[in-house]
């Protein structure tokens, strides 16, 4: 990677990705877009408005720019998806084909994350193989398994150098989650830091793969920087870093904050999403085509998280 343009840089992944990269890459040779002017990302480095939906406008950005790589993460997440199933795919799939698109026009690799949600209840719930039955129940999934095949399409018919990796629910402090079903993660903390109270809308029992914002972030510059010619799946690999319940967080929260409470009041969509998607997931092939391996674990994370999460509250930053 050596110019690099981050499509849908303002979300919760492309937010911290753009500064990561630009960290690696250098500032100029990043250049972030998002549908909206962002203030914060235009100030490292270069920023265009960009609807990735318009197809001529994104060809020009790619040449402008001289990009050889991309990073597509415009996407409408699982329980928002469900209220809008049509807008959803629209959305998704019309950035993934002009991703695609332009990807082998213009001779770049493409990176577009897939996630948990491809799964469905046929899929094996524990330590979900990398290839297994692959029947999602919502929109979000079926958009993403349809990203995987569209990509490994454009790989073997164009040559594309298409990767991706699928994704656990994602825990970050420095940008809230936009409505998928694993948010919960990432707003007990900031409402523990802030009350001591959180109200759950998934239940107790459900386990769910989570992983740490910056092992995601480790894991997209693993994957684009791998030997090619080591990499068997591509679109899309199982990566992991934890997994658990609600009730399992709450008391690891209460390690550091023993008055934290929590009640349920539970989402009967996010419930169904839940329950359909891997308690865990099998990892073993990125980790033996390109060297994958998480840093964090629940314990260091949380620890972690509550420090990240009080120093924004002392600030008045939520």
């Amino acid at each position: 990677m050596k110019r690099i343009l981050i499509v849908g840089a303002g979300g919760q992944i492309g937010s911290e990705l753009t500064a990561h990269l630009r960290g690696i890459y250098g500032n100029d040779n990043v250049v972030a877009t998002d549908v909206r002017e962002c203030k914060f990302l235009s100030e490292q480095g270069p920023f265009a408005v960009l609807n990735a939906l318009d197809p001529h406008a994104y060809g020009y950005t790619v040449n402008k720019y001289k990009i050889d790589t991309i990073f597509n993460l415009v996407a409408l997440l699982s329980a928002v998806g469900e209220k809008d199933p049509q807008l959803a795919w629209n959305i998704n799939m019309g950035a993934l084909m002009n991703s695609l698109d332009i990807a082998r026009q213009y001779g770049c690799a493409l990176f577009t994350p897939s996630s948990i949600g491809a799964f469905g209840l046929s899929s094996p719930k524990v330590k979900t193989p990398q290839d297994t039955l692959m029947r999602p129940n919502t929109i979000y999934g079926v958009c993403k398994v349809t990203g995987e095949l569209l990509s490994d399409y454009y790989h073997s018919k164009y040559g594309v150098d298409t990767r991706s990796v699928r994704f656990p629910g994602i825990i970050s402090n420095v940008t809230l989650p936009g409505g998928g079903t694993t948010d919960y993660a990432v707003e007990i903390f900031y409402d523990a830091v802030k009350s001591g109270r959180f109200t759950c809308p998934v239940p107790g029992d459900v386990y769910m793969d989570m992983m740490y914002m910056p092992d995601a972030l480790d894991a997209c510059v693993r994957l684009m920087e791998a030997d090619p010619s080591k990499l068997v799946h591509r679109n899309s690999f199982n990566i992991a870093s934890m997994s658990f319940t609600p009730e399992i967080i709450r008391a690891e929260i209460r390690k550091h904050l023993p008055d934290f409470e929590m009640d349920y009041k539970v989402d009967p969509v996010k419930e169904n999403i839940a329950r359909s998607w891997p308690d865990s997931m099998d990892d073993s092939c990125a980790r033996e085509e390109w060297g994958w391996a998480p840093t964090w674990n629940l314990e260091t994370m949380t620890a972690d998280m509550l420090e990240k999460v009080k120093a924004k509250h002392e600030k008045g930053l939520f």
